[in-house]
């Protein structure tokens, strides 16, 4: 992995109306890396995204992506280099898979699109290993399905650098760790993948950096394994950790409390 930066935020305000939701932050997420924002619902997470792509505009500060300031990426240069999956879609018509993922070049295609749409929506669901999904209603699909294919989505555009903004929401244990496998993958493919996430433990399993949002601001990043003492920090309760190779777990103190042991994990 090398230093150089996809994103870098320098300080960065945003208010609506008179309450500050992001106050300088300053921030960067390293090419060829999986970086993790962490934080309170309600600390500014998919502010700062929404923010970073462009759908809103800070109050102060800058934004540059893979080092041009964002203000200067029209709708199809933004396009070309950021791919982004919001934690809302929900979409009513009865389009099939492939034709969801089609969509995902709009940004670069004209009308209709063409034989290299295609292809591009084609390698983007063999990527995700969902062809075999491609001729399925997208809304007749379970939840982790539905997550898989807007992924595919993201990547018919052919980003080089991608925002997910809780990717694993609403997901059971299987299609949790399936989708963060995926994301893991893309991430070893040299794709550059930054996700909002609500679970320190599954960005423990997977992230390559940290970077947590308190009361509106960010905090340096962390290599793993995560602080426990920062995260008390963030999350303002009391943990216990689990130690583990490379890695550090969490879980609340008053759950351990109240069973009166300190699970763990077997010898290896």
């Amino acid at each position: 992995m090398g230093d150089v930066m996809a994103i870098q935020v320098k300080n960065l305000n945003f208010s609506v109306g008179r309450r500050r939701i992001l106050t300088n932050i300053c921030l960067s997420v390293q090419e060829g890396c999986f970086t993790v924002i962490l934080g309170k619902n309600g600390s500014g997470k998919s502010t700062l995204f929404r923010l970073i792509t462009g759908c809103l505009k800070p109050d102060k500060g800058q934004i540059l992506i893979q080092g041009r300031p964002s203000p200067e990426l029209n709708i199809r240069d933004r396009a070309r280099v950021l791919g982004f999956l919001s934690q809302h879609h929900r979409p009513v018509f009865p389009f099939r898979v492939r034709d969801v993922v089609l969509t995902g070049c709009a940004g670069q295609a004209g009308l209709l699109p063409g034989r290299n749409e295609r292809r591009k929506a084609d390698e983007a669901m063999d990527r995700i290993a969902i062809r075999h999904l491609e001729n399925r209603c997208f809304t007749e699909l379970s939840g982790g399905e539905q997550q898989l294919v807007m992924i595919s989505r993201v990547l018919a555009q052919d980003p080089p650098v991608i925002l997910l903004d809780e990717p694993v929401s609403h997901l059971d244990f299987y299609f949790q760790a399936k989708v963060m496998q995926t994301i893991r993958d893309l991430v070893d493919q040299n794709y550059t993948v930054a996700a909002i996430l609500h679970d320190p433990n599954i960005a423990a399993c997977y992230g390559d950096w940290f970077i947590c949002l308190k009361n509106g601001t960010a905090l340096p990043r962390q290599h793993p394994p995560l602080d426990p003492d920062l995260l008390e920090s963030i999350y303002g309760m009391d943990l216990e950790r689990i130690s583990y190779p490379s890695r550090t777990f969490v879980l609340p103190a008053r759950s351990i409390a109240a069973s009166g042991q300190i699970p763990g994990f077997p010898d290896r």
